[in-house]
């Protein structure tokens, strides 16, 4: 059975939030070259069971892959902050001796 795709056409009209929001047009990240980027990449990733329970039961009517990935920028973002005041703690050692 083959699918019959259709393009949507806009016209010059300015693209608004509830453009968005509604799903009708959708923003994307480009590099420095113009392409555009992947916003997100398929993995295949094996997580125990009590850590997936608690991810979905956490979610609630938000998807629990995407609270996942959120977790994981956080412990980035965490794990970059503690390099910086770890950092900052040494330099002012040495200052003081």
């Amino acid at each position: 059975m083959s699918k019959k795709y259709t393009t949507k056409t806009f016209d010059d009209a300015p693209i608004t939030q509830a453009d968005v929001d509604g799903g009708r047009v959708m923003l994307r990240k480009r590099g420095a070259t113009g392409a555009v980027l992947p916003a997100k990449q398929r993995i295949n990733i094996f997580l125990d069971s009590a850590t997936l329970e608690y991810f979905k039961a956490k979610a609630g009517g938000r998807g629990y892959q995407t609270l996942i990935n959120e977790t994981l920028k956080q412990a980035m973002q965490a794990e970059n902050l503690a390099t910086v005041i770890r950092k900052t703690i040494r330099e002012e050692i040495r200052k003081a001796a």
